[in-house]
C-alpha cells in the first residue's frame, strides 16, 4: 500500500552562498537546495519551525514529498540530506532531489513484526532479536511502501528470518543481492544455560 504524499511548503531563496544562507537563518528559515531530474538546482528556504516539526514526526528521509514552492511549480522530492549544527543538533541546511513518479530510488523502509502471540517460540520464552529494524529497498518513487511486514506465526526458537522469507511490496527489491538476516528468535538465557 502506497502512502499519501504529504505537502512541503517552501519559498524561493534569492541569492546563493554563505551570505544568503546566513541571512535566511537570521530570518527564521532553513536554506535548502532542490536538484536533479535534468533541471537547474533551485535554492529554497523552509520555515525553521515548520521543518523542525516535520523532522520530529520521523521518517523524513524515507518520505516522498510534494514540494510547493511559492510562485513556482509543484515537484515530487525526496530528502537526500539534513545538515545539522554540531552543538545544538538542529537543522542548518536541507538537500532535496527531484524525482519522477516512475523513478527508481533506494530508501530505508521500516520493518514491522506482527502476530507475536501466534509464535510458539515467543510463547516458550524466546526473544525476538531484530537485526535490521529497517531494510534498504529499491522502490518506485510513486509507490513507496509505508513498511514491510514480517509475520511471526508458527516461528519457533532458533528460527532465522531472511529477506527472502518476507513478501515485499510490488515493485520493491532489496539493494543487497544476498539473502541477509532481518531477525531471529533466540532461546531464553535460562534455557541455554540448562542445556549446557
Amino acid at each position: 500500500m502506497a502512502r499519501e504524499i504529504p505537502d512541503l511548503m517552501a519559498a524561493v531563496r534569492t541569492g546563493t552562498g554563505k551570505g544568503a544562507a546566513r541571512q535566511a537563518r537570521r530570518e527564521g528559515n532553513v536554506p535548502g537546495i532542490v536538484y536533479g531530474n535534468g533541471k537547474e538546482p533551485t535554492p529554497i528556504n523552509l520555515n525553521y519551525n515548520y521543518l523542525l516539526k516535520r523532522l520530529r514526526q520521523g521518517r523524513f528521509l524515507q518520505t516522498l514529498f510534494n514540494l510547493k514552492v511559492e510562485g513556482g511549480e509543484e515537484v515530487h522530492v525526496i530528502c537526500r540530506g539534513v545538515q545539522r549544527d554540531v552543538v545544538k543538533d538542529l537543522p542548518t541546511h536541507v538537500d532535496f532531489m527531484r524525482v519522477g513518479d516512475d523513478s527508481r530510488i533506494n530508501l530505508f523502509i521500516h520493518v514491522e513484526f506482527i502476530n507475536h502471540e501466534a509464535s510458539p517460540g515467543l510463547k516458550r520464552g524466546g526473544t525476538l532479536t531484530v537485526v535490521r529494524p529497517e531494510v534498504e529497498l529499491e522502490v518506485t518513487a510513486g509507490d513507496i511502501p509505508e513498511k514491510i511486514t514480517v509475520d511471526l506465526t508458527d516461528r519457533v526458537i532458533g528460527d532465522v528470518i531472511h529477506i527472502e522469507d518476507v513478501k515485499l511490496p510490488k515493485g520493491a527489491k532489496p539493494t543487497i543481492a544476498r539473502n541477509f538476516v532481518i531477525a531471529n528468535i533466540a532461546a531464553p538465557t535460562g534455557l541455554v544455560a540448562s542445556e549446557e
